[in-house]
């Protein structure tokens, strides 16, 4: 359901489902950026079934919710299986991967 209010004259207001916003597609990582600024950003992400992003760091802080389906992250030398609903903190600079153990959307935030 999208429901959208005027405020201020100038900025449209909207409520949406973010899992509208993006498609898993099979055998593909497919992202979307939803916010971007100068101290971080939001991206939607839909991995198809066994698609992952090889371990990496990164310089920001990334804050990581499944919206739906099951991933497993795995953060320095620890690993996690996180389902619809999870969500878990990247802390800067320490390596991390990410494996959909199903099809998954995540929505990802990073903040310097």
């Amino acid at each position: 359901m999208k429901t959208e209010k005027k405020h201020n004259e100038t900025a449209k207001v909207e409520v949406n489902k973010l899992t509208d916003f993006i498609e898993v597609q099979t055998s593909a990582i497919v992202s979307k950026q939803i916010l971007k600024k100068d101290n971080g950003n939001i991206t939607l992400f839909a991995f198809g079934k066994d698609e992952e992003l090889t371990k990496h760091s990164s310089p920001y802080e990334a804050f990581v919710q499944i919206l739906d389906g099951e991933m497993k992250i795995e953060i320095g030398s620890e690993n996690f299986i996180l389902k619809t609903d999870d969500s878990i903190m990247m802390p800067a600079n320490v390596p991390h991967g990410l494996k959909a153990l199903a099809n998954t959307k995540m929505l990802l935030t990073m903040i310097k």
